[in-house]
């Protein structure tokens, strides 16, 4: 890859927003949105995650919501419903997939795509599975804990370690 597209990989026309936050108390329970939520080294606390890893966290990209629903013949379709962690705007998530970044005061490290399970059929009917893939985010694990609150930032801290285009 030429210098020029590396640096076009890693650039961003402004930082990215937390547009919604919410937790899974249980592996089944129904999610809960909150307004702001501590990062710890397993993942936010209060969600079901009890132990770090590559996918503490997971992320959605909050333009992609429409997408999925068009795709599975929804009028609009919740972040909630796709059992994330976090949904943000402004910013590809594709290009933090394998970065270290901040969202609020906590880094994280991308560790890959967010691939969908079986149970979106049962969350979005017939075709669900399909509706959310290539739209269902990204996991990242925790590096150094933090808060994040609707409204911050989510900002690139380091370039990816694979610049190439997948």
């Amino acid at each position: 890859m030429s210098p020029e597209m590396a640096r076009m990989v890693v650039r961003a026309a402004g930082p990215g927003i937390i547009r919604w936050i919410g937790v899974r108390p249980g592996r089944h329970a129904p999610v809960q949105a909150v307004e702001t939520v501590q990062i710890a080294e397993h993942g936010l606390i209060g969600d079901r995650r009890t132990r770090p890893g590559k996918r503490a966290v997971s992320l959605i990209q909050w333009e992609h919501l429409p997408v999925i629903a068009a795709l599975a013949g929804h009028e609009a379709v919740t972040p909630d419903i796709l059992r994330r962690n976090i949904a943000v705007s402004g910013l590809n998530l594709l290009m933090l997939r394998k970065a270290r970044f901040r969202l609020g005061t906590a880094l994280l490290q991308g560790t890959g795509l967010c691939a969908p399970c079986s149970r979106m059929e049962e969350a979005l009917g017939q075709g669900g599975f399909n509706a959310v893939r290539g739209h269902g985010g990204i996991t990242a694990e925790v590096i150094s804990p933090g808060n994040a609150a609707l409204g911050d930032r989510v900002t690139l801290d380091s370039a990816p370690e694979d610049t190439h285009e997948d």
